[in-house]
């Protein structure tokens, strides 16, 4: 029987870990089926962490991270959990492999992906030409042109990234003003080598064996524009994993937004007691790692004083 079962190997399940296995609870496992850090791993630089100065990537600020944790007696168990359900005090971990582990506590740290943007050759393109992450993809695009889809403050400061390296980015968005913030807008408008499509959408991204040659962009008017770029980056929102929260009769273990989102108080306390969720895929979320990294800790901390009542009281 676990203590406390951390679906999530990112900045929220790993400190989530630290905080459970350091503050009491002696059988604590997380369940990640790859390698622990999560999305950060992919950013090619971080200049916001606090303490963190100098030049270093996600991957470098993540790689201590289940070290430390593993150091006060965290497990990592290298599954996915298919499903997490509830019967009396006790929560069934279900698995891939079929079996199935037992605990107290739950903190889900599921995190979000990102999501398509669904235009033609979108999916058929997908990873020859057409990406969702510019700190992975873009030094291959190094003095070319490319095209970004979207409006917000991702598709922004991805845009602002990848006109450091390449000749020339499209920026394309259907609306006619921008969901980000201010500021960001102004660097956009005042960085030379990005040209502004707004009030227009792209109507397919096409190819050839080598991967994408080009996009198809129509505008508001229906007219369309033949871009010719080797690189599409969309960045369009995220997709909550929510998945594991999903019961056999397609209800949710507890209570979840109209975005899937879970629902939970300034304690992370979802409606179901001893479930706790941490990080991107909970309401309101900043989607920073320092946020994700505090999320953690206080569900941990509250995941403590749940099984510390439980157990002896």
């Amino acid at each position: 029987m676990l203590d406390c079962a951390i679906i999530g190997g990112g900045p929220a399940g790993l400190t989530a870990g630290l905080y459970a296995t350091r503050g009491g609870l002696s059988n604590v496992v997380m369940f990640e089926k790859g390698m622990p850090g999560g999305q950060i791993t992919q950013s090619s630089e971080i200049e916001n962490y606090p303490g963190v100065t100098g030049e270093i990537s996600g991957m470098d600020l993540m790689i201590p991270w289940p070290a430390q944790c593993q150091k006060f007696g965290l497990k990592h168990d290298m599954i996915t959990v298919t499903r997490v359900s509830k019967e009396g005090d006790i929560f069934k971990i279900h698995k891939e492999d079929g079996t199935i582990s037992e605990a107290y506590s739950v903190i889900v740290c599921t995190g979000s992906s990102p999501r398509r943007a669904g235009f033609a050759g979108e999916d058929e393109l997908f990873g020859r030409g057409v990406s969702t992450c510019a700190t992975c993809d873009g030094f291959f695009y190094r003095g070319k042109e490319v095209a970004v889809v979207g409006g917000g403050d991702t598709a922004l400061e991805e845009a602002l990234y990848l006109a450091k390296l390449c000749s020339k980015v499209y920026l394309i968005h259907r609306r006619d003003t921008f969901r980000s913030a201010p500021n960001t807008v102004e660097r956009v408008k005042k960085t030379q080598n990005i040209e502004i499509i707004l009030n227009s959408k792209p109507k397919e991204v096409y190819g050839d064996n080598m991967g994408v040659t080009g996009i198809l962009v129509e505008n508001s008017s229906g007219e369309i524009r033949d871009i010719k770029v080797p690189g599409v980056f969309t960045f369009v929102g995220n997709d909550i994993n929510n998945q594991t929260l999903i019961q056999e009769d397609g209800s949710f273990l507890c209570e979840m937004n109209k975005n899937g989102e879970v629902v939970v108080d300034i304690s992370m306390r979802t409606s179901t007691k001893g479930l706790f969720a941490a990080g991107d895929m909970r309401i309101a979320a900043p989607k920073q790692v320092v946020c994700a990294a505090g999320d953690g800790a206080v569900a941990a901390l509250q995941a403590i004083a749940y099984v510390d009542e439980l157990l002896n009281h």
